[in-house]
């Protein structure tokens, strides 16, 4: 008769003690019928997890938070946030909980945090669960953003409660357990302002430079140096998503992270066509968080973000200000560079090549795209081989084929590296209308389909024969994604 492992998890309350002003301790929700669906293994793995242990009714109990390990802390985050444009000044964790701080193998700290886990003093009137559908939506979607290399937090588990919960119609309910770096954002920069306590607003910055930006702690200016590093870091993480065509779907200042790492993932999607104006989220009346206004709304977040730090850049305010601007002005050329390299490497340009000849030859691919509205996934990854000789894949694609002939003879001049595309181009990238057919299964009771879905885009990059209807685009028409709240 074998024996359940034991279950051995130290968390710590790094946040709780730092900022005890912005930690309401809090409990988990009761589950009543908690059930496994989803178990990260190589994550686990990479927390010193035992993932045996994690599916015992002891590691389920703690990966919804209803038993946690003695010593821990869990509280609810308090944070502010600019939402859509306008202003909270109280946030905070309305459906999730902050269990504590793991130690990873590598001795880094990340952070076990839950959604769904129940109300919180911060939950407005709202229930505080979470729906299958959407918790395992974030799982498929931040596995695909891992595998991709575009920094992202990520999903160690989802388990179903056993509770309803009422969104259109009754669903079934579910936990979804998360790790990050941390989950410090600019709403939170801005709570700490809002207090008027410039001391709680230092411990914070110090936290974020600990944490993730260590190398501002020998700026002479440490607090302007580590607004520097977010700007750069956020510059680079949003030219990733524009490479694979991910639209965030609710980008507030509360969705954005300190640390450089993608944040929830409730109305996200792919875009397939290529067209800027592209957005799905229901709650985005407006698109002001379409595909192409992804840069100017995290330049807009970051402009908040300075404007929460102005007491530690400068003792004065118009010093603080003025240093503000010139690094927010940073972030257009940051992003713009990181864009560029990114989509050099895309059509395998040579490392020689002049950076106003990529760029005319990357904007006139994109007017292409856009044009005869083409899938931005498969055109890209057909292009390797064009670059080895057979162009048919890539012009099928296409309706004005004068025009797809002229750009692929400009660019099969330059001698593209098929081989170096092919390790940056994926084939698979969570199709729309596939995680809603696995999100609909599962919720359904139907594991299959999401296990599969999650199993391909863990492999982007692999050709795998049999795995077509994963590469291809999902009918055209309308699509509308939800927050799940």
């Amino acid at each position: 008769m074998s024996v359940a492992p034991a279950l051995t998890v130290a968390l710590g309350d790094r946040f709780a003690t730092a900022l005890p002003e912005m930690a309401l301790p809090w409990q988990a929700a009761e589950t009543p019928d908690p059930r496994l669906l989803a178990l990260n293994e190589p994550l686990a793995a990479d927390l010193g997890l035992d993932a045996d242990a994690l599916r015992t009714p002891e590691g389920v109990a703690l990966l919804t938070g209803t038993a946690v390990p003695e010593g821990a802390r869990p509280v609810a985050q308090a944070y502010a946030g600019h939402q859509f444009g306008y202003y909270n000044p109280r946030l905070g964790d309305g459906r999730a909980l902050l269990l504590g701080e793991l130690t990873g193998v590598d001795g880094r700290p990340y952070d076990l945090h839950l959604k769904g886990s129940g109300r919180t003093p911060f939950s407005r009137g709202a229930d505080g669960y979470a729906a299958v559908g959407p918790m395992l939506r974030e799982y498929v979607v931040s596995e695909a953003m891992h595998a991709l290399g575009i920094p992202t937090t990520r999903s160690l588990a989802v388990v179903a409660t056993g509770r309803p919960v009422r969104r259109e119609a009754l669903l079934p309910g579910a936990v979804l357990a998360r790790v990050a770096s941390s989950h410090l954002r600019v709403g939170s920069v801005q709570f700490a302002r809002a207090t008027g306590d410039d001391d709680l607003l230092r411990r914070l910055a110090d936290e974020a430079i600990a944490r993730h930006h260590p190398a501002a702690a020998d700026a002479e200016q440490p607090y302007l140096a580590l607004y520097e590093e977010v700007v750069a870091a956020q510059a680079d993480l949003v030219a990733r998503w524009m490479l694979v065509g991910f639209v965030h779907g609710v980008m507030n200042t509360d969705n954005m992270t300190l640390s450089g790492e993608t944040i929830d993932y409730g109305p996200c999607a792919f875009m397939e066509a290529y067209a800027p104006d592209t957005w799905f989220s229901s709650v985005d009346e407006g698109g002001r968080y379409r595909y192409g206004n992804q840069p100017l709304a995290a330049e807009w977040n970051l402009a908040r973000l300075a404007e929460a730090l102005l007491p530690l850049l400068a003792s004065d305010q118009e010093s603080a200000v003025a240093l503000a601007v010139e690094a927010l002005g940073r972030f257009r050329p940051f992003f713009d560079a990181a864009l560029l390299a990114g989509w050099r490497a895309k059509l395998g340009l040579p490392d020689g090549l002049d950076d106003d000849v990529a760029r005319g030859l990357v904007d006139d691919l994109l007017a292409l795209l856009q044009d005869n509205r083409v899938d931005l996934t498969s055109f890209v990854r057909a292009l390797s081989r064009a670059a080895r000789g057979d162009a048919g894949p890539a012009r099928e694609l296409v309706l004005d084929l004068a025009a797809a002939d002229a750009w692929l003879e400009r660019w099969r001049a330059l001698a593209p590296d098929a081989d170096a595309m092919d390790r940056v181009n994926p084939v698979y990238v969570p199709r729309n209308a596939l995680v809603e057919e696995a999100l609909t299964a599962a919720t359904a009771g139907d594991l299959a389909p999401f296990e599969r879905l999650v199993e391909v885009v863990r492999r982007p990059f692999d050709v795998r024969p049999g795995l077509e209807r994963y590469a291809a685009p999902g009918p055209e028409g309308p699509f509308v994604t939800y927050c799940g709240t």
